[in-house]
């Protein structure tokens, strides 16, 4: 999971709103950040770490031209990401940068596309350099004219044929433009905008987010239609072209975890679904017949829906657990280790409102169950006479595809073991799961049916048809060399 911004200026420069974009979507990746703009040649700046941390004055001076495209990144794989990231580069044909948010679930058959038939090197294992040098193979199989509109969307239109996944992709070309576009599933979010710069003359941009779009003025906002394409060219008005037919299965985790709540994805607000899904949950709570005398979220993707919960039951709603704000979102750290690690600098608790009371905490999502093990720990550390565990997700069973660090079966807590297995684990006194169909319905909005949405993590539908059981081994066995590289490297 990452976030992108891309934007074509009236005649300014554009490295200054592209920071600050990546800024307001920093929750969706601090492993590495980039920036690319254009003004005669690429200007290109990136690196490991949070955003402050990566762009000075002095290479934000260099970062020149009116349009230009950043990102900020989560791997799915975790480890070092110095030649991962993003965004890419080629210079031939006609000079095209990229960056995108997703997964490409046929990375091996790609890979050898491009190294054994088209004697490409590849330099990361970065899906973004798959998809940026497919894309240079389309432009150059129509022997390189001079750049229409139609040349391009026929070039997604062979990237889509050919690269399976989730994946919103945002592409700069050299002295021409930007062009935006969204797989076929629309798994993963996109919007666009539009900025009335005065004297007649508008900026147009696309976002992971509408809140970067919301933060820079842009209005006008809409989302990106699966297997849709968008071209922003300077002083034009943005050329839209329904690619190929798409069927609209946006990810249900995004609601749950990655957005913040002011954003609006594919036409549901963040917020409403998480009040929601704490409604659905004090429904399930009170036929436990339980009695808790305080809710307390897990801060901060669970706020919405533990107070919306604690109000449902006549409860109180209490912040004991202080949030460390300089330390990073633990799910989205890069390995285990750097999880375990950070959790306990992450969060202390206020013992007055532990002390014997019976306390129920309330989380977005139980994934590997590590976090929210030390959590329960740490409550009862603090004083509580019964700790009560509420996910406001189902159990996260099945390994993710599209883009999200959970690969593999055998992360998850809940891929071999019992609702009553996983809370012994946790050491909690009692255990609720949101229901799927709760949640679904939580989520449901206009235009969107909730059995529409991708669920795969929860309940094994995935909505792309490439998945098989040889894929997951393919996955599993990267992942388990991956980690063994990188253990080999700290010796």
């Amino acid at each position: 999971m990452c976030g992108f911004f891309g934007a074509v200026t009236s005649n300014r420069a554009v490295c200054q709103e592209i920071y600050d974009s990546l800024v307001s979507l920093q929750h969706r990746g601090q492993d590495s950040a980039g920036i690319v703009t254009f003004e005669k040649r690429f200007h290109l700046k990136k690196g490991n770490g949070l955003v402050r941390d990566i762009f000075s004055a002095k290479n934000m001076s260099r970062l020149a031209g009116p349009m230009g495209i950043g990102h900020v990144r989560y791997p799915t794989f975790g480890g070092d990401t110095s030649e991962d990231a993003q965004p890419f580069t080629v210079h031939y044909p006609y000079g095209i940068a990229m960056a995108h948010n997703g997964n490409v679930t046929n990375t091996d058959e790609l890979s050898n596309y491009l190294c054994r038939e088209k004697k490409a090197h590849l330099n990361s294992s970065c899906d973004v350099e798959l998809i940026l040098n497919m894309m240079a193979i389309e432009f150059a199989k129509r022997g390189v004219p001079d750049l229409e509109p139609e040349i391009l969307f026929d070039a997604v239109e062979g990237i889509f044929a050919r690269i399976k996944g989730a994946y919103s992709v945002v592409t700069l070309i050299a002295n021409y433009g930007l062009l935006a576009f969204r797989d076929t599933h629309g798994i993963r979010p996109m919007l666009i905008g539009r900025r009335d710069d005065g004297n007649g003359k508008f900026s147009h941009a696309t976002a992971s987010e509408n809140i970067a779009l919301d933060l820079l003025g842009y209005t006008d906002i809409e989302n990106v239609r699966p297997g849709e394409a968008v071209l922003f060219r300077p002083g034009e008005e943005p050329i839209r072209k329904q690619v190929t037919a798409g069927i609209h299965h946006p990810c249900i985790f995004e609601h749950v975890y990655f957005a913040r709540p002011d954003s609006v994805l594919d036409g549901l607000s963040v917020y409403k679904a998480r009040r929601r899904f704490g409604e659905k949950l004090a429904e399930k709570w009170k036929k436990t017949g339980l009695h808790a005398d305080v809710v307390i979220p897990v801060p901060d993707s669970s706020c919405t829906a533990a107070g919306t919960m604690a109000r449902a039951l006549g409860l109180e709603y209490r912040e004991g657990l202080v949030k460390n704000r300089y330390i990073g979102r633990t799910f989205i750290m890069a390995g285990q280790q750097a999880r375990n690690s950070s959790i306990r600098k992450k969060l202390n608790a206020i013992p007055t409102e532990f002390e014997g009371k019976d306390v129920l905490l309330v989380d977005d999502s139980i994934v590997r169950g590590n976090t929210s093990r030390q959590i329960v720990e740490l409550a009862r550390q603090a004083g509580a006479r019964k700790v009560y565990f509420a996910s406001c997700s189902p159990p996260v069973a099945y390994p993710c595809i599209y883009g999200i660090d959970m690969s593999t079966r055998g992360e998850l807590i809940a891929a071999d073991r019992t609702v009553e297995e996983i809370r012994q684990w946790l050491g909690a006194d009692f255990l609720i799961y949101q229901d799927t169909g709760d949640l679904l319905e939580a989520a449901k909005v206009e235009g969107i049916n909730n059995d529409q949405f991708c669920s795969a993590c929860f309940d094994g539908n995935y909505p792309t048809p490439d998945v098989t059981p040889e894929m997951f081994a393919r996955i599993s066995e990267s992942r388990s060399r991956h980690h063994q590289q990188r253990h080999e490297g700290s010796i």
